[in-house]
Order: C-alpha cells, then sequence, then structure tokens
C-alpha cells in the first residue's frame, strides 16, 4: 500500500483522510489542540474546536504551561483560536473526504491526528538605532484520519 506522505497506514474501505501543509500557526499549540480532539467522535470534535473558537471551551496546556493561569476544570489552559480554526478545516475536510467515498460520517472517529513543524517563513522586525530582529512565522503541517467505528 503507498503511503503518500501519511504517518500511518489507514484502510482505505472504512476511513478517509486530509492533510495541510505549512499552516501559519503556532505547532505548540496545534499539539494542544490535537490532543484535546485524538480519538473524539468526528461531531464532538468539530464541536469542541467550535467551543474553543468561540472562547467557550479552554485547551488545557500539558507542556509549556509555566505562567500560565488556570481554567477552571481544567488547570493551565488558553484558547488557541487560529490554531483550531486550522484544525477545524482539515476535520471537515477528512469528513468531506469521507462522505465522497460513501462512508457515514456521523459513524466515524478520529483515529489519527499529527501535528509537525512545518517550514519556517523568515521575518524580521525593526528596531531603534538601525537594528532588526529575528520575527520568524512557523508553520505546522496538519494531518487527521478517520475511521469508521462500531
Amino acid at each position: 500500500m503507498i503511503n503518500k506522505g501519511y504517518t500511518t497506514v489507514s484502510d482505505p474501505d472504512i476511513s478517509a483522510k486530509a492533510r495541510a501543509k505549512d499552516q501559519p500557526v503556532s505547532p505548540k499549540f496545534a499539539r494542544e489542540v490535537a490532543g484535546l480532539i485524538r480519538g473524539m467522535k468526528v461531531d464532538n470534535a468539530i464541536a469542541a474546536l467550535e467551543d474553543v473558537i468561540a472562547l467557550e471551551r479552554p485547551v488545557p496546556l500539558k507542556r509549556y504551561n509555566k505562567r500560565v493561569s488556570h481554567k477552571k476544570g481544567v488547570g493551565p489552559g488558553r484558547y488557541p483560536v487560529k490554531a483550531s480554526k486550522a484544525i477545524l478545516g482539515v476535520v471537515r475536510s477528512a469528513v468531506s473526504n469521507a462522505e465522497f467515498k460513501g462512508l457515514d460520517s456521523s459513524n466515524m472517529a478520529i483515529s489519527t491526528i499529527t501535528i509537525a513543524r512545518g517550514q519556517t517563513i523568515p521575518g524580521h522586525m525593526p528596531r531603534a538605532q538601525g537594528r532588526a530582529t529575528q520575527w520568524n512565522q512557523e508553520t505546522a503541517n496538519i494531518e487527521v484520519i478517520i475511521e469508521e467505528v462500531e
């Protein structure tokens, strides 16, 4: 079976895939959002991402959480809206791919969600006295595989 750049191999009869490369979001926050929805049913995952975008559901930060204020019932957490929007687009694309293949998207769960660092877009910010500071844009590669569950 040909993998075509995906991190895992899945059965094409019961699964659908989607991928987005070089999305202009923080890979750190994208990983935390991915951890939030990993293993969820697709409908619940989309609802959770929409809640994060609406600032109603915080994403718990497992790493890099020093000096992060606690949110009620979560612990250290934030609302990474930009990363949530990017991941929501990929999840919806995977659902659309599943429906195109004739699969029942309401009976599917996120089996694999992977975040990898993409290319760094170099930039700089002008400073005083004619100096400049690096101000690079980090990107993330997002991959989602959804499978039918019983």
